[in-house]
């Protein structure tokens, strides 16, 4: 291994996340061809769109999905022969029965159909043809998990048969449906609004083979750019659910500054609020605005202090559903803008019986003043972006097939991006495709085990089969029987190095400890957090490259391997970025300090960071591994841009080191 130290002059020089031309929903008409109540889009060699509207009712605005259609017009022929409509492109060919529903019961001789070739095998697909071998996506939350649950799953872009679909009629797992944007032409926010036909087909056949990859990166240009976060996100969050107190955050904040533990986050969850329906500051509801004064009595001047002398970002944690309560700050400003905004007000459709003024976010005057009165205050004295946590109902109250995850995501990140003074992101869970543009995801609440643990790189690699690359886990397991496992929290540490986001949390019970100092083996733990932040400058890279390309930072080892078995069998371990492979230990070594694990390294050199070793691939091989060690591998040729030591991302180094591993051509654009 060769370590070079460069010392980089950066004269003016900066790369920025372009905004290219503005989205457009609508195709061009010559990639539009229409045959009584079909109309079909060609988008791409692999990818059409199929539509059947009895009504002819077709839609060109945008949808929670597809946000922009109008591509490149591909090379293609149409052909009318024999009853027959024949679409063909240089992947594809498009067979559909003159004036039919395109959904039959003839398997044999279907109405529509589409033929492509799959490592020169043919493949044919029909509307509502079953595909036992999709490599799945996402899902809305672990909350509540433990171990293996994927068959919470939902079905992800990708198919070891080949092909895939997005039906954008078919209910997602929270029941709701991918609804349709109005543009607002004034520069606003996009509002939802339902189908013109409610009845019509509307799908997209993706069929990419095994090039997986192109398959992402057309996905993106049709259904939005997997954002790219602030750098300080890549950092080290500390976060627990736990009633804690102005004093006690800036004990936390400046034992962990003492004890020189980089961090760039601290996450302020529930208790910051008071209780909106009372007033009182002993306990609070779900749903809050207010700060509680008896536990932070100077929000404004702990925010200045986190942000000046700490150079840390902060979030509240919201729990939106119940509304506004009447003693809230601002409850009577929002009450009388809201009574003036709703053309249609009724004194009973405003608030409940108790006065508490309805949450009703599917309203855009209620966005409005909403946002104006109760949350920009908050932002005004500093707070970075919002954690949106928890609902009580999964479908909107006020909109018909509305998701209330995908939409409270929706309106957070876009509002954000539309105050123009940071790049936008939220924390919250999934809600359904079309959520990669709404980044950073909160898997939510799954158990301290082994096996929960073990289940998360598997979990997290898929999501990129969707676009979902900015997973963020409850790293140690959020709840917890029995006493604190010292081995399973620095396990789950190290695995957090290489995902997306790093923070430890925890529920509110006072058996389980996050603070990484009271654990005997703390100078592991804190190695780990050091490695997270020298890696910094390769991870940043990798966002960006997810941005160009929409494939994640974390993605399963199929992307690059898609025709060898082991790409699919070794679930456990993952590519990370382009250069690093992962295989992180997810179970204990019983008290002997030694943990084995079967790793498939493919063809070429690999070598293991931790051991220095230098080993040949195209093979599994079973490797040992102390607790301080971490099982991760730079591919041969990979140069890997390191920080030197730091303790937070607000200031650049001057000095970077140049990791490079021999034995082929390699480069690396920082």
């Amino acid at each position: 291994m060769i370590k070079k130290h460069v010392l980089l002059s950066i004269l003016g020089l900066f790369i920025a996340c372009t905004v290219g031309a503005q989205d457009n929903s609508m195709a061009d008409e010559k990639a539009i061809v229409k045959s009584g109540n079909m109309r079909f889009t060609v988008l791409t060699p692999e990818m059409i769109r199929i539509e059947y509207s009895a009504k002819l009712q077709f839609e060109d605005r945008a949808s929670f999905v597809v946000i922009n259609r109008h591509l490149p017009v591909p090379n293609f022929t149409q052909e009318e022969r024999d009853g027959y409509l024949y679409l063909t492109t240089d992947k594809l060919e498009l067979r559909y029965k003159l004036g039919t529903y395109p959904v039959s019961n003839d398997r044999c001789n279907p109405n529509l159909q589409i033929t492509l070739d799959v490592n020169g095998v043919e493949e044919v697909w029909y509307p509502g043809k079953q595909d036992p071998y999709n490599l799945k996506g996402t899902t809305r939350t672990l909350d509540r998990a433990e171990g293996d649950v994927r068959e919470w799953l939902e079905n992800g872009l990708l198919s070891r048969v080949g092909w895939a679909v997005i039906d954008e009629r078919e209910p997602r797992k929270d029941g709701s449906l991918s609804l349709m944007f109005e543009r607002d032409t004034n520069g606003g926010m996009d509002w939802v609004a339902q189908r013109k036909d409610t009845a019509a087909l509307d799908m997209y056949f993706m069929g990419y083979g095994h090039d997986y990859k192109k398959a992402l990166g057309d996905f993106t240009k049709i259904a939005g750019k997997i954002p790219l976060p602030p750098l300080y996100v890549f950092g080290y969050w500390y976060s627990k659910f736990q009633r804690y107190t102005e004093q006690d955050m800036r004990d936390i904040v400046n034992e962990i500054r003492l004890r020189d533990i980089p961090m760039d986050v601290l996450v302020i969850d529930m208790d910051w609020h008071r209780n909106g329906k009372t007033g009182s500051t002993d306990g609070t509801e779900w749903t809050g605005w207010s700060w509680n004064k008896a536990l932070f009595p100077d929000p404004a001047g702990f925010i200045s202090w986190l942000h000046d002398e700490q150079n840390l970002n902060t979030t509240l944690n919201l729990h939106p559903a119940d509304g506004v309560f009447p003693k809230e700050d601002n409850y009577d400003a929002l009450y009388a803008d809201l009574a003036g905004r709703y053309s249609d007000i009724k004194a009973d459709s405003l608030t409940n019986e108790d006065g508490t003024i309805r949450w009703n976010i599917e309203n855009k005057d209620f966005y409005k003043a909403f946002f104006e009165h109760i949350l920009r205050p908050h932002e005004n004295i500093g707070v970075d972006f919002w954690w949106v946590d928890w609902q009580q109902w999964m479908i909107a109250q006020n909109e018909p097939n509305l998701g209330n995850t995908f939409w409270l995501n929706h309106v957070f990140f876009n509002d954000k991006k539309l105050q123009a003074k940071n790049r936008p992101f939220i924390f919250h869970r999934w809600g359904g495709l079309g959520n990669h543009r709404y980044p950073i995801g909160f898997s939510g609440d799954s158990e301290a085990t082994f096996s929960s643990l073990a289940f998360q790189p598997y979990f997290t690699a898929t999501a990129s089969n969707v676009g979902y690359g900015y997973w963020s886990h409850d790293i140690g397991g959020h709840n917890q029987e029995g006493a604190n496992d010292a081995e399973l929290y620095l396990r789950w540490i190290q695995y957090g190095v290489f995902s997306p986001i790093l923070r430890t949390h925890a529920t509110a019970a006072g058996h389980i400890e996050r603070r990484i100092w009271k654990y005997a083996n703390f100078e592991q733990m804190r190695d780990a957090i050091y490695l997270r932040y020298a890696l910094i400058p390769y991870i940043y890279t990798m966002a960006r490259w997810s941005y160009d390309t929409g494939v994640g930072m974390c993605r399963p080892m199929y992307y690059d391997y898609p025709e060898a078995d082991e790409a699919y069998r070794y679930e456990g371990q993952y590519m990370f970025g382009n250069d690093i492979l992962v295989a992180p230990v997810t179970s204990s070594d019983k008290g002997t300090n030694v943990s084995e694990k079967d790793i498939w390294l493919p063809e070429g050199k690999w070598y293991e960071v931790m051991t220095g070793e230098l080993i040949d691939g195209g093979s599994v091989v079973t490797r040992s591994f102390t607790r301080e060690q971490i099982p991760y591998y730079y591919r041969e040729g990979a140069i890997i841009p390191l920080y030197p030591r730091m303790m937070h991302l607000k200031k650049r180094p001057e000095t970077l080191t140049l990791q490079f591993t021999p034995g082929a051509r390699g480069e690396f654009i920082l």
